[in-house]
């Protein structure tokens, strides 16, 4: 699946628009890379823009937006109320979507290297990525500030982690790191109490309140051993919170921070609003979104209230976001449009053309046209999706099964699991067709020297090799169904066994056109050692496809009669 990171430079400017613009059209000079949002701020004369991208190209973008701060803006000159340090303060890196912290870190350290060593402005590793728990702390390592730095970089302890130790007197310098995801929440209370709302954030957030003789708002402190006061920890980890009114609703609304999506996410949140309120004789209404957030969160959420309600947890992204949308209450304040609240959707919406989003008759029709792409791979792609979404459909069914309220669970993971494996191979039904445009790109290159022909052979066999290990990549995930259809024909709803077979045979189908195109595209390739490898590869699995094809189809013939 699609690799997405999102990164949020402060640029020390907010009050220039011809210092913001260039420094934004060098972002979005990368391809690849989606501009979600611009907040120039005049008062604290920040920018804070947000991208989003694979890693390769959010490392690109960034360094292209530092290189134009390093060239526009002069820290001699800089004031303005926010903290800072250098004409790029801070470059966090953000993992959104199938990127481990592993390849977060990387990505700081890459842009450290470059912004370091190409442009000599010193670099401080922060957060996640950061070169010790000393230098963690964005605060810590800024403490000083630009005026201060200049004696500071003095200091063996605080040399920079890439870069000269001389402070840069123009860019100052730059703080660059990989932290977690921060997601603005606001909980909604039909209440216009301050107080009671502050009293639900107290509830709940991790740094509770202070503790009281008797336990009463207006008791004496608690205090330890120390003389210090004793705390009552909250509900929910890694929250922030606190209670305000909000004129523009006429609602007092309970605000939070939640910064580790993973040990507490927006569901947990909501839950833990809910019934602090409920136990203080006030209800929760809704709540909002401020800001974007990943899909995931979402369809965490969707799959939550559905296991609730005992219901099947296999819904698509679509179904899932929709019952969290509606859960929460989501759009109680303004309509919540996932297409520009989703940083995943967002970025769909900026490509001009894909395969997925055409309905069946385009498809078809740009199929059909004079175009080599979409072709053969696409299209093998497409009926392994569908195979696997029949055995999705039959295993939602066996859950809402009358009388099988027991085996529930055991459908609900299945219909999950080919719903995974249907948003793979739908990725790679674009992939697929991107692959082929990268092998025509590569032939279009200029060979006039020496050196452009090396290049341009080098980039022939890159895009070809890839060409290959798309469609190996959708015979591997097309595989996988298998076992999701055995099981669907030996356990699931008799009355769907047809189902299955149909997805039995799309998924061979699929197979062996994926098999076809890996073998079209190994013609083009000069290294035997890579040709052999995935030669190899293609025999195993369409082997076993047809070993397991044989095996399933027998199970469903029987039970058709």
């Amino acid at each position: 699946m699609k690799k997405v990171i999102e990164c949020v430079p402060n640029f020390s400017e907010g009050r220039d628009l011809d210092v913001i613009r260039p420094i934004t059209a060098a972002i979005e000079s990368v391809e690849g890379v989606s501009l979600l949002n611009v907040d120039p701020g005049a008062s604290t004369n920040r920018t804070v823009i947000t991208f989003a991208g694979t890693p390769e190209a959010a490392v690109e973008a960034a360094f292209r937006g530092i290189q134009k701060a390093a060239e526009l803006i002069d820290m001699r000159k800089q004031t303005g109320a926010h903290p800072r340090m250098g004409a790029t303060d801070v470059c966090p890196f953000i993992p959104v979507s199938n990127v481990s912290w592993e390849e977060a870190i990387a990505c700081a350290k890459e842009l450290g290297k470059r912004v370091g060593g190409e442009l000599k402005i010193p670099v401080y590793l922060y957060e996640k990525a950061a070169s010790g728990p000393a230098r963690s702390n964005l605060s810590i390592i800024r403490a000083g500030e630009y005026e201060g730095f200049f004696e500071k970089i003095k200091d063996p302890a605080w040399k920079p982690d890439f870069g000269p130790a001389v402070f840069n007197e123009k860019s100052g310098a730059t703080v660059i790191g990989a932290r977690d995801f921060l997601v603005a929440y606001n909980v909604n209370l039909n209440t216009k109490a301050v107080r009671r709302a502050t009293a639900v954030a107290f509830d709940v957030r991790e740094n509770g309140r202070i503790k009281t003789e008797g336990g009463t708002p207006t008791g004496k402190p608690v205090l330890d051993s120390n003389g210090e006061p004793m705390r009552e920890p909250g509900m929910l980890k890694h929250v922030k919170a606190i209670g305000w009114y909000v004129e523009e609703y006429g609602l007092a609304q309970v605000s939070m921070n939640l910064t580790n999506l993973e040990e507490t996410p927006l569901h947990a949140a909501f839950d833990a609003c809910v019934e602090s309120a409920s136990k203080r004789g006030l209800r929760v209404t809704g709540s909002e979104v401020v800001g974007m957030l990943p899909k995931k969160c979402l369809i965490d959420a969707g799959r939550y209230f559905l296991r609730k309600q005992k219901w099947s947890e296999g819904g698509s992204e679509e179904d899932l976001i929709a019952v969290a949308i509606r859960s929460m209450g989501l759009s109680e304040l303004k309509p919540f449009d996932p297409k520009e609240k989703i940083i995943e959707f967002k970025m769909e919406s900026a490509v001009t053309k894909s395969l997925v989003k055409m309905d069946l008759r385009e498809f078809c029709n740009e199929t059909l046209s004079d175009s080599p792409a979409p072709g053969g791979g696409s299209v093998a792609a497409l009926m392994g999706a569908l195979g696997v979404s029949l055995g999705g459909m039959v295993a939602n069914l066996s859950a809402g099964k009358r009388g099988w309220d027991d085996r529930l669970s055991y459908f609900s993971d299945w219909a999950v699991k080919a719903q995974q494996l249907k948003d793979e191979l739908l990725f790679l039904v674009d992939e697929d067709t991107a692959a082929f445009n990268r092998v025509m790109a590569a032939f279009g290159l200029p060979k006039d020297s020496a050196e452009e022909k090396t290049a341009r052979s080098a980039a022939i066999q890159s895009a070809n090799t890839y060409a290959a290990e798309i469609p190996l990549r959708v015979m591997e995930t097309a595989f996988k169904g298998y076992l999701l259809l055995g099981e669907m024909a030996e356990k699931g709803n008799p009355a769907s066994i047809s189902d299955v077979g149909v997805g039995l045979l799309a998924l061979r189908g699929c197979i062996e056109g994926a098999a076809m195109n890996v073998r079209i595209n190994l013609a083009g390739l000069k290294d035997d050692g890579i040709r052999s490898s995935l030669q190899e590869k293609v025999r195993r699995i369409s082997g076993e496809s047809e070993s397991e094809f044989k095996r399933l189809h027998a199970i469903v013939e029987s039970k058709l009669g």
